[in-house]
This record gives structure tokens, C-alpha cells and sequence, in this order.
């Protein structure tokens, strides 16, 4: 069953303080979920004011969409009425070829009246009836058939087209000087190779006079040139834009497009030069002409950035010929927004400083008395038994708490002083007691420990005297059949004399270790005599001995032989121990490795002189189990071992007053035996070896 999740740790330093705790309490609700706060409402804030600003400009674009769509319809229905009106009917009834002047009069009026920048009429056929400036025009023939087509009997055509030079000229000569407009390099517009813009946006109106039997009488084209138009850009800002209605010492702008040139705007280039030739960034060329959407953003305008909105405008056709913009300037409007802001946070933060100071004082009431008995607990645990809280301001539980806290101390130090006394009292009777109880435990131990070795000897002693009997017939039989070798082969001995030699020692051997056996029964008792032995050819004629063994092994002999002193031991026994001590070692590295052969000057401590052995290997080492139980008779950590031979080893050295110790290589792996012996023999009991089961140990 799953248990609920671990709540989270706190850092380190709220946790080992109240005081911490309090502050973190009271200080983190001012200084991470307010401000957190004053950043929603401040980005929330900047995002609505944006909105704001793009809502209003959006509006602003309604207000000049629709009085550009006004305009357009008063070109349309002024054109319907003049062609549908009596006075051109009497004037075309009236008319007399070569003398329009009838019909240029009325076309002027009217042309006039209606504000109009041109008002042509035409044939049917397309031919020029009058005009009213000059008579001398052609018809633009790419506009007047399409015009003729496309409105029917009475109707009207009026629409925004973009008309080349050519046709302008052919339409109203007059007009020519106002569409030639040089191009401005602007930054952020579209590469072009063009210098010039020399073509002509136009609102135009196409509608037929119908006569009484329904049929065409004539062609009449009225309309507007909009390039350079600057009467009626400025009257759509003053709709969008009237006076006083931006504030801030904002102001609004309109401007018409050709493509993406300026062609009439109040935008000002300098101080009296409009923007006229200036080009619309690539960003908005793209979103408007290009996919025919409506921008509403900031954007550069000539030199600043604006509240800007654009929409495409365009032709008969459905062709996106240009662009509507009205916006105003947002300097003015994005300094009081950051005013504002700055404010909103100057006053978020006045409040948090306020709360975090409030709150910091109402914590200190808390926090002190919880220090005042902190204080005092810790000076009573360093000794200071007088230690107390003393008064505190609060009157709460608090202050109730630390009152509480002296009481208790005042009885905890008469309970102390009591104690101590007692125990002073009891001190002494234990002392008492312990002496009378370590006289008897130490002639206990010594009589147990007399009767544990006596158990240990008598086992042993039965034990070895089988093995003896056993063994000493099987040797008599070797050395029996040895000297009859000897006599039968006489002098064809001779090459195998050293062999001999080598067995009749061996055999010595085994008949030493066999007395040696026997008389382990009596420690205090030498098997043998003392020789001064030199312990680096001792280990030099072992090292012979085990070499059938090193023969079929990858193991390295290192020696290390210093020790300038001798020993005092039997020979045999010690070529015992170091056979026994190298064969364990062998056995130890059966992948192989390096046996390590030392012996060194060493002095025990008692002062007297002595040499020490080191058989090191670089086995698996030795375990702390097995460093504890090495010396005991019969264990064993091998399969075919009988676990004598550290045991009986560890006797013949302790016999000379020696010590053999065991330990593990360090940092290395493997294990080391260091004999010590003294260059005179001691008694065991004065060798100062510390045991522990009766053997010493040296552990790693």
C-alpha cells in the first residue's frame, strides 16, 4: 500500500530557527504572492491598454472606410443625376456638332457644383461630345467600352481604378501635373528600381443617358484624381481626428496608397512637407496587399512609431490596388502607460514595504520569548545551572510558557544538587564494592583461564600422542629404506647424494615435528637446542625447498633482507614455521602474483633486541572472520587442510618468547605474517605478545 507523499524539506535555515520560520511565514505571501501580483496586473494592464489603443484605431479606420465609401457614392449617384437630369437633355437635344458650348458650360457647372476634378461626355460610340475645359480630347479607349459594357440602360458604374499617364491624358489633361510623384527612400519598404510614380488613382463614375425610347443618347464620366488630393485627405482626419479628441498631445494622420507609395497624406516628412512619395514598410505591404488582411498594430510611419490600421483598397475588378491608413501617435499614449504602471508599482511596492515592516514587528513579539528560552536552555546545558529566562514582554502564552520554564528549571537544579550528592554517596560504596569484587574476579579468572588451558592441553596431548604413535612407524620405515638405498647403491650414490641428504633431513624433520607434537604439552619445556640463527639464509634454503611448488606458479619472488641480527631458535622449528608460513602463501595466489621475502632488525617493548620475518602475498587477503579465528586449532579455510599448521606454528615461536601476527596489505589486496624473535630466547610469559584465545593477533 502506497503511502502519501513526503511533504517537501524546507531549506536548512528555516528549519534549525522559529524565528526563520516566522519570518519566512510572514514575509512570503509580501515577497512572492504580491509581487507575483503587481506582474499579472502589470503585464495584464499593458496587454488591455493595448488593446485599447488597437480598438480605438480599429474604430478610427471604421469612421474613414466609411466616409471613403460616402465619397465614392456621391461620385456615383452626382454622375447618375447629371446624366439623368433635363437640363442635358435639352442640352443634347440642342447640341449642334462643332459648337459643345452648351454642353461645356453645363459639364463646368456642374463639374463645379459637385466638386468633381473631371466630367466628360461621350457618344456611344465613344467619340467626345464635350468637356468642360477643352473639346479637342479623345476617348480613353481602354476605359470607355469596358464602362459601356458594364452599366447597363440608367445604371451607374462607380469604382476606384488606376489609370497610366496615357489615359489620364487622353481623360483630363489637366490633371497631369498632379501624378507624377517622386519616390522617397523609405527605411523598412520593399526593394524597387523605380524612381517615379507616374500613374493615377481615380474615383470613377461611368453612366449612360438614356433617351426617351430607351435607347443611349450618350456616355457621361465624372470623377476624383486622388494623387496629391490633399483638400480630401485632410477633411477624412479631420472626421477621424477632430480637434482635441486624442489626448495627450497625440494626433491622428490619414493617408491614401497607390500600391504601397504615399500618393495624399498629413503625415509630415518636415516641418511643412508632407510624406507624399514615402513607401509603406515591407511588413504591412505583405499583410495587406499581399494576403489582403487589415493591419492593426504599431508601425514606423516616416519617423515614429503609430497606432496604425490599413486596409486594401480595391478596383472594378476585385484587384487590390491600394491602401486606407489612419492612425495617431503612440509616444504620448506608451509614456502615460509606463506613468501609469510605474505608479501601480511605486504604490504596490510603498504597501509591501508597509505590510513587511508590520509584519516583522508583530513576528518579533512571537519570536523573542521563543529566543529569551532558547537562549537560556543552552546556557544550562553548557554548565550555567543559574541560567534563567528572566521576564518577557509578552503576556500570552508565551510569556506564561517561559514563567513556566524558570519554574521548572528551580526545581530541576534542587532536584540536581540532591542527586548529586546521592550519587557521590553511592560512589563511594561502589568504589568499595568493586575493589572487594575485582580481588575476586581476578583469582577466579586466573583459576578458569588455568583450568581452560589445562582442558585444551589434555585434549591435545591425547591427540598427539596417536598421531605420534602413528606416524613414527611410517618414518622408521622411510629411514629404514633410506640407509638401505644408501648401502645398496654405495658409491653409485654419489650423484643423488644431495637428494639423500635433502631426505634424511626431512625425515629429521618430521621426527622433530613429531616430539615437538608430543611435548606441546609441556610449553615451559625446549624441543631441542638453540641455535643463533640467520634468518636471510633460513629464508633462502625454505624458499629451495618450496620451489617445486613456485616451479608450476606465475608468482614473482621478491626479497627485501635486512635484518642484520640472528635469532635464538631451533633451526628445525624454525624452518617449520617459514615452510608452512610460504606454502599458505603460495596457495593463496593460484592466478599467480608476488611473493614478497623480508626480514628487518626489530626491538620489542621491552627494549630487548630481536630480528622480524615478513611473508607477504597479494591474495584475496584475509577476512575479519578469518583474523579472528586464524590461530585456533583445526580451523581451516581450505578443503584438505586439518587447520594445525598456523597453530603449531604460532607454538614453536611463542616457545622462544616470539610473537607470529597477521594482518592484511593496505591499500593493496593480500595478507602478511611477521615472526618476531628475539636474539636471546625469553620465557613466554615475558614476551609481552597480547593474545586472544590464547595466540596473538594483529589485525589489519
Amino acid at each position: 500500500m502506497t503511502g502519501a507523499p513526503a511533504p517537501a524539506a524546507a531549506p536548512r535555515w528555516i528549519q534549525r530557527s522559529v524565528r526563520n520560520k516566522l519570518l519566512a511565514m510572514a514575509l512570503a505571501p509580501l515577497l512572492v504572492v504580491l509581487p507575483l501580483l503587481v506582474a499579472a496586473l502589470l503585464i495584464w494592464g499593458n496587454a488591455a491598454y493595448d488593446q485599447l489603443l488597437i480598438t480605438k484605431v480599429r474604430s478610427d479606420l471604421a469612421v474613414a472606410h466609411g466616409y471613403f465609401g460616402q465619397v465614392l457614392g456621391e461620385i456615383s449617384s452626382g454622375t447618375h443625376g447629371v446624366a439623368a437630369s433635363h437640363a442635358l437633355h435639352r442640352a443634347l437635344a440642342q447640341h449642334q456638332p462643332g459648337a459643345p458650348a452648351a454642353l461645356q458650360a453645363l459639364l463646368a457647372h456642374e463639374q463645379q457644383r459637385l466638386g468633381f476634378d473631371f466630367m466628360n461626355l461621350y457618344s456611344a460610340q465613344g467619340d467626345l461630345l464635350a468637356a468642360p475645359a477643352r473639346t479637342d480630347l479623345a476617348a480613353p479607349a481602354a476605359l470607355l467600352p469596358q464602362a459601356l459594357s458594364a452599366a447597363g440602360p440608367g445604371s451607374v458604374m462607380a469604382t476606384l481604378a488606376v489609370l497610366d499617364a496615357a489615359t489620364l491624358q487622353a481623360l483630363a489633361p489637366h490633371l497631369a501635373s498632379r501624378i507624377r510623384i517622386p519616390l522617397i527612400a523609405t527605411r523598412g519598404a520593399a526593394p524597387t528600381p523605380r524612381t517615379e510614380e507616374d500613374r493615377a488613382l481615380v474615383m470613377l463614375a461611368t453612366a449612360q443617358v438614356i433617351g426617351p425610347a430607351g435607347e443611349v443618347l450618350a456616355v457621361l464620366r465624372g470623377g476624383m484624381l486622388l494623387n496629391q488630393n490633399l483638400p480630401f485627405i485632410d477633411h477624412i482626419n479631420r472626421i477621424v481626428y477632430p480637434e482635441g479628441s486624442l489626448p495627450f498631445d497625440s494626433h491622428g494622420t490619414a493617408t491614401l496608397f497607390m500600391d504601397d507609395v504615399r500618393i495624399t497624406t498629413n503625415v509630415r516628412l518636415f516641418q511643412d512637407q508632407r510624406a507624399i512619395g514615402t513607401r509603406v514598410s515591407q511588413t504591412v505591404r505583405d499583410a495587406v496587399l499581399g494576403r489582403g488582411s487589415t493591419w492593426l498594430d504599431r508601425a514606423f510611419v516616416v519617423d515614429d512609431w503609430y497606432v496604425s490600421a490599413y486596409e486594401p483598397l480595391q478596383d472594378g475588378q476585385g484587384q487590390r490596388i491600394g491602401m486606407l491608413y489612419v492612425g495617431y501617435l503612440e509616444k504620448p499614449f506608451r509614456q502615460v502607460k509606463y506613468s501609469v504602471l510605474g505608479i501601480v508599482g511605486v504604490i504596490f511596492l510603498l504597501v509591501m514595504a508597509l505590510a513587511a515592516l508590520f509584519s516583522l514587528r508583530w513576528a518579533r513579539s512571537i519570536f523573542r520569548p521563543v529566543e529569551q528560552m532558547n537562549l537560556a536552555m543552552q546556557r544550562v546545558e553548557d554548565g550555567e545551572a543559574s541560567a534563567r529566562v528572566g521576564p518577557v514582554a509578552a503576556r500570552d502564552e508565551l510569556g506564561a510558557l517561559a514563567n513556566h520554564l524558570d519554574q521548572l528549571l528551580d526545581v530541576v537544579d534542587d532536584k540536581t544538587r540532591s542527586l548529586e550528592r546521592w550519587a557521590r554517596e553511592l560512589d563511594v560504596k561502589v568504589a568499595e564494592r568493586t575493589r572487594e569484587l575485582a580481588d575476586s574476579n581476578a583469582a577466579l579468572q586466573q583459576a578458569q583461564q588455568q583450568l581452560v588451558k589445562s582442558e585444551k592441553l589434555a585434549a591435545i596431548g591425547q591427540l598427539t600422542a596417536s598421531i605420534a604413535h602413528e606416524i613414527n612407524n611410517p618414518i622408521a620405515v622411510m629411514q629404514g629404506n633410506l640407509d638401505l638405498m644408501r648401502e645398496t647403491l654405495g658409491g653409485h650414490a654419489g650423484p643423488i647424494a644431495g637428494e639423500l641428504r635433502l631426505l634424511d633431513e626431512q625425515v629429521e624433520r618430521m621426527r622433530i615435528i613429531v616430539t615437538q607434537l608430543l611435548q606441546y604439552a609441556r610449553p615451559t619445556e625446549y624441543a631441542g637446542y638453540v641455535e643463533a640463527i640467520d634468518v636471510n639464509r633460513a629464508l633462502q634454503d625454505c624458499l629451495v625447498l618450496v620451489g617445486h611448488l613456485l616451479a608450476h606458479t606465475r608468482i614473482q619472488v621478491v626479497r627485501e633482507l635486512q635484518a642484520t641480527r640472528r635469532a635464538g631458535i631451533n633451526r628445525q622449528e624454525l624452518q617449520q614455521v617459514v615452510i608452512n608460513l610460504l606454502v599458505n602463501a603460495i596457495q593463496a595466489m593460484p592466478e599467480g602474483g608476488t611473493l614478497t621475502l623480508a626480514t628487518r632488525d626489530w626491538q620489542g617493548s621491552d627494549g630487548l633486541p630481536g630480528v622480524a620475518l615478513c611473508i607477504a602475498d597479494t591474495g584475496p587477503g584475509l577476512s575479519a572472520e578469518t583474523l579472528e579465528r586464524l590461530f585456533r586449532p583445526f580451523f581451516t579455510t581450505k578443503n584438505d587442510g586439518n587447520g594445525l599448521g598456523l597453530w603449531i606454528s604460532q607454538g614453536l615461536v611463542e616457545r622462544y618468547g616470539g610473537t607470529l601476527v597477521a594482518r592484511n596489505l593496505q591499500p593493496a589486496a593480500g595478507a602478511v605474517f611477521e615472526v618476531r624473535l628475539y636474539t636471546e630466547p625469553q620465557a613466554p610469559q615475558e614476551s609481552g605478545a597480547s593474545t586472544n584465545n590464547g595466540r596473538p593477533i594483529l589485525n589489519r
